[in-house]
């Protein structure tokens, strides 16, 4: 019965097939970005305090973003690998695979475990010397290093179950971890009065719960993956090759951490209230990140099903996959734009529900976010190219796009505009302007890789 669903893989119309592995994954991904947005909602509601929250929170998620970005890049190689190993039929290395990728989810947890017991206080005073700040930052992130397995753990077992084809699993278990972080927010940072520590441990127990619910899914029900803890011993030549495919996913991610610390510090360098331009950064880029994961939730789609047909040497399917695949995520960021663009105001006042934020702060969010979201489209377009190149083993070019994007023309950029006597308006033209600028490359990539990998698939070259 699983060898007929992995089929349907080299067999089932791709536009059907991508959405139908798809949409689950896009629902997990914005999951995933909801996270943070719903621990910024509820913290920047605190009476008195919630625009200093919200900082110390906009000031920590680069860390919380370098947890995802290491945990994502290794659950990118793995799935790819998993992929081509399922298309060729070789069990064995399916089993090493995954035994290898259970091994780097708990040495990653180690080094974010002891960055949390050492080095949380050091990272977030880099940033600020608000005395309040630093404790709830300090606070926040210490507890969202020390316990961060769930999250790691999360990020591979779905990649175990999205490699066989089980995408709504992964979902449910998504889902589960979300309506869970929801809930205990309110409970822990209202009732409970636990302030910024709340809303950590809430986000902790929903990661937890959703690695639980993706480990039953995957030893109950993934019978194309073996549980047999001998694979878990490391094997340098699979994890060679899972970091060759994951490693520019990991940094592609990891250079989202770095784009926010250098933002923060270059907008903390202006002369405005850093409450104001911080925070609304910081709300801003958890709000985009709704649009962000929705285009990697396309992109680790087309990862799978492109690997796999390519693994299997099916240039028509391989071909309907990157024009199925960039097609769908363009008509995907144009809709999220459109909805921004309508909602950009109502949604900013989801932060100052109980006036615990301030209304400038709220109408700066609301502008930085109907200006950004119009380079959506092109950054969707960059995205969906990236999971070309990755599916098809590409390290380099997709690692190089990520750095355009995100640092090469976004720090020049944006301190330009904080030098401007009216940097609350302009500063956010920085990402549309960045994002239109990589497109150019994306697309220059897109063309040579057509031509040297699709296009000799039939010529056996």
């Amino acid at each position: 019965m699983e060898n007929i669903k992995q089929n349907k893989m080299a067999t089932e119309p791709v536009k059907k097939l991508f959405w139908k592995m798809g949409l689950p994954m896009i629902i997990s991904m914005v999951l995933q970005a909801l996270y943070n947005v719903v621990d910024s909602i509820f913290v920047a509601n605190m009476e008195g305090t919630g625009a200093l929250a919200n900082e110390a929170l906009t000031i920590a998620f680069p860390i919380q973003i370098m947890i995802i970005a290491i945990g994502v890049g290794t659950g990118v190689g793995l799935n790819a690998l998993l992929s081509m190993s399922l298309g060729e039929k070789n069990g064995e290395k399916v089993n090493t695979v995954a035994g290898n990728g259970i091994f780097l989810c708990l040495v990653i947890y180690a080094v974010f475990l002891l960055f949390g017991l050492f080095l949380a206080k050091w990272f977030i005073g880099l940033f600020t010397d608000n005395a309040a700040v630093l404790t709830m930052g300090t606070n926040y992130l210490r507890i969202c290093t020390c316990f961060s397995l769930g999250a790691i753990g999360f990020n591979i077992y779905e990649r175990f179950l999205q490699a066989t084809g089980k995408t709504v699993c992964s979902t449910i278990a998504q889902i589960s971890g979300a309506v869970a972080n929801i809930v205990l927010d309110y409970v822990f940072i209202f009732p409970l009065d636990m302030g910024v520590e709340g809303a950590a441990w809430a986000t902790i127990i929903g990661q937890f719960i959703s690695m639980f619910v993706a480990m039953a899914f995957h030893y109950f029900s993934n019978k194309e993956i073996g549980g047999s803890p001998k694979y878990i011993k490391p094997n340098g030549a699979i994890i060679k090759a899972v970091y060759r495919i994951g490693a520019s996913a990991a940094l592609m991610q990891a250079f989202l951490s770095v784009m926010m610390a250098g933002v923060n510090a270059i907008l903390g360098s202006a002369n405005v209230d850093s409450t104001i331009l911080v925070g609304s950064f910081g709300i801003y880029y958890k709000i985009q990140q709704i649009a962000l994961f929705s285009a990697f939730g396309l992109s680790n789609t087309m990862i799978t099903v492109l690997s796999f047909n390519y693994g299997m040497k099916n240039k028509e399917r391989a071909e309907a996959c990157v024009k199925c695949g960039i097609i769908d995520t363009l008509i995907t960021t144009l809709a999220l734009t459109v909805l921004f663009e309508i909602i950009a105001k109502p949604l900013s006042m989801l932060f100052s529900l109980s006036g615990g934020a301030s209304a400038a702060l709220v109408d700066v969010c609301a502008m930085a976010t109907r200006i950004a979201s119009l380079g959506y489209i092109f950054m969707g377009f960059t995205v969906a190219v990236q999971g070309v190149l990755q599916a098809l083993g590409y390290a380099g070019k997709p690692l190089l796009l990520s750095f355009f994007r995100l640092i090469l023309f976004v720090f020049p950029i944006a301190y330009l505009f904080t030098l401007s006597t009216n940097v609350l308006n302009l500063v956010w033209w920085t990402f549309p302007i960045a994002e239109a600028l990589t497109c150019i490359f994306a697309y220059i990539f897109l063309k040579n890789v057509m031509k040297n990998k699709i296009d000799t698939i039939s010529t056996g070259k």
